[in-house]
């Protein structure tokens, strides 16, 4: 299987959702960069599981430890490797699907391609990888500190803010379980997600990223292209159905003449339709898109499905599940957007030598 993500920048990682640990192995990562452990440790906290009533209650600590390429609180230009240790693993509430297949899970899809399978908790398919991510996300943020990269919940089902993320203070994101820097708007899918919640039902929504300060000049204009990097990283995030960038969709509504972005004498625009990419190249520009999360899977309801040796069959939702995995997934994707821009922004550094 393809385990790795990035060029110069690279990310590989190991592990089950229930077995002894995650962990990674990052290379390229250049050497005598001051890293804050703390920093790290912040963003894996805002992704654990646990962590308010909307999100799923398996308690697990989600403390990295650094094994290498580390020392001394500076990278040493070494491969960095780190372990997740999973702590609070209920595997046995995974009993009951043994040979059974959970719709809309990776279950049929992986025993039919490998012809085994990890059933506790989808073992390398499940959303408990994206912790790798993030640590891979947080040092990538300590690389590029001059890039800003704000992501939030930005609708939940059919609640949607309705302001655009010019008009939006992003220091409320953490103001809310939800991480909606909208108030009005967070109130309405905190009560949403709590009524999915108590009707055994999941819910969908989507995530808006923002990356301010981005230099012009990252990306390639035909295979490497930023955005088309962007999305790939995107997608790989469980649950993703979507991926917008710039106007998106509403731009195949429009006229070239409403669409393009006019020069300024400076070389900035005076809109951003591009969402900050032009030819697959940074134009200077806010680089922003949006993702889109289905439904978890997961739903505490009777479901028809069929088990492996074909045979129609009933199956019930059990465990620990996220009603909702959106707001988890924010520190999610601001990582891979910290790291796939780091790694083009050192491509960009080699380029130039």
């Amino acid at each position: 299987m393809f385990n790795s993500l990035g060029n110069i920048l690279r990310l590989t990682t190991f592990g089950e959702s229930h077995g002894v640990t995650i962990g990674g192995v990052i290379d390229g990562f250049p050497a005598g960069v001051s890293i804050d452990f703390d920093e790290v440790q912040k963003e894996l906290d805002r992704r654990k599981p646990g962590q308010s009533k909307i999100v799923t209650q398996r308690k697990e600590q989600d403390t990295v430890e650094f094994l290498s390429g580390i020392f001394e609180g500076k990278s040493t230009g070494t491969s960095i490797g780190f372990v997740i240790k999973n702590t609070n693993q209920k595997s046995k509430d995974y009993n009951h699907n043994t040979n059974v297949y959970r719709p809309s899970h990776a279950d049929y899809t992986y025993d039919k391609k490998y012809g085994i399978r990890d059933h506790r908790g989808g073992g390398r398919t499940s959303a408990r990888e994206t912790a790798n991510w993030v640590v891979a996300g947080a040092l990538a943020k300590q690389l590029i500190k001059h890039i800003n990269i704000n992501a939030f919940t930005s609708s939940v089902g059919d609640i949607f803010i309705d302001k655009p993320y010019q008009d939006l203070d992003f220091s409320k994101i953490e103001s809310n379980v939800v991480r909606c820097p909208d108030e009005t708007s967070a109130d309405k899918m905190i009560a949403r997600i709590q009524e999915i919640r108590k009707q055994g039902d999941t819910i969908g929504g989507t995530i808006t990223c923002v990356a301010q300060n981005v230099p012009l000049g990252l990306g390639e204009p035909i295979f490497h292209k930023l955005h088309a990097e962007l999305g790939k990283a995107m997608l790989s995030i469980n649950a993703v159905k979507g991926f917008e960038f710039g106007s998106g969709f509403c731009g195949a509504k429009m006229k070239g003449s409403e669409h393009n972005d006019i020069f300024n004498a400076d070389g900035s625009t005076q809109s951003n339709l591009s969402g900050g990419v032009q030819g697959g190249i940074s134009n200077g520009m806010d680089v922003y898109f949006r993702v889109a999360f289905k439904p978890v899977a997961t739903i505490m309801q009777n479901q028809t499905t069929i088990n492996s040796e074909g045979e129609v069959t009933e199956i019930h939702g059990k465990g620990r599940h996220d009603p909702c995995v959106v707001p988890r997934a924010v520190p999610v994707v601001e990582a891979l957007t910290a790291f796939v821009l780091a790694d083009f922004w050192l491509m960009d550094k080699m380029r130039k030598i």
